[in-house]
């Protein structure tokens, strides 16, 4: 059923890449866009039906950079004395 939705949705040359090979390949994009779009991990969790533990551990990846904003929030709390 999956590949002939793929078929049908996809141009030829998409459906022959792994370009949403399993239905999973979607739930985990959404995830990833998520995280790396910056919303927060306990509701990442909520919407993926996660622990938060888990959803560290299966997208730690996602996180990385995070540093930069993080550093960019403390600043601002800080300034506005927050």
């Amino acid at each position: 059923m999956w590949a002939e939705a793929r078929a049908r949705a996809l141009t030829p040359a998409q459906c022959a890449s792994l370009l949403a090979k399993r239905p999973y390949d979607l739930r985990h994009a959404a995830v990833s866009t998520w995280l790396s779009s910056g919303v927060e991990p306990q509701e990442v969790a909520a919407r993926a039906g996660h622990s938060v533990a888990v959803l560290f551990r299966v997208y730690a990846k996602c996180l990385n950079g995070g540093a930069a904003t993080a550093n960019a929030r403390i600043e601002r709390a800080l300034k506005n004395g927050s």
